[in-house]
């Protein structure tokens, strides 16, 4: 449905108007909630426009939305969040802790250097060496072109040989 059949129902426009109304009144509030509570701007960026989607879709039903009712929403939001945030570091642990088991103790260079790096530099390194995708592949994962994943892999390729030619190395070790 286009966005000119939708304002041509009954009632859409004036359903927009009162939704405009409360994203002027609401988000900037709302965006600091999030910011002081999560760790990114992006991260309050997108918890934020979940709290106007399901407000968009509230609106639909129920037609209020004050700012204590987007608040509320608001704080569901982040609870989900911290759920989720809580169930992927239990993941992660288990996974780091499994894959631990099967490598060697000490910690090597690189997987120090890899830990160092950016979460979007690690995550196209893994992919790429790890998991074995290619450029085309990591494109549709990442939802971005093969050239910025190709760039991606060449900076961070850059960045972690800096990072691992600039660790001290132990006598005898060999890279």
């Amino acid at each position: 449905m286009s966005l000119q059949a939708v304002r041509t129902v009954p009632g859409n426009l004036e359903r927009e108007k009162r939704f405009l109304a409360a994203h002027a009144a609401s988000h900037d509030r709302i965006y600091r909630y999030f910011r002081r509570r999560t760790d990114g701007a992006s991260t309050a960026e997108d918890l934020c426009s979940e709290v106007f989607r399901i407000a968009w879709e509230k609106l639909a039903t129920d037609g209020d939305l004050s700012v204590m009712v987007l608040f509320g929403v608001a704080k569901n939001v982040l609870r989900n969040h911290e759920r989720s945030a809580v169930r992927s570091a239990n993941l992660i642990g288990a996974l780091r802790s499994a894959r631990g088991d099967e490598a060697p103790n000490h910690d090597s260079p690189v997987r120090e250097a890899l830990e160092r790096l950016s979460p979007d530099e690690r995550e196209v390194l893994l992919l790429t060496y790890w998991d074995g995708f290619t450029s085309k592949e990591i494109s549709d994962l990442l939802n971005t072109s093969a050239t910025a994943v190709r760039m991606r892999l060449h900076r961070a390729r850059k960045a972690l040989s800096h990072l691992i030619r600039a660790q001290p190395q132990a006598e005898g070790a060999d890279l």
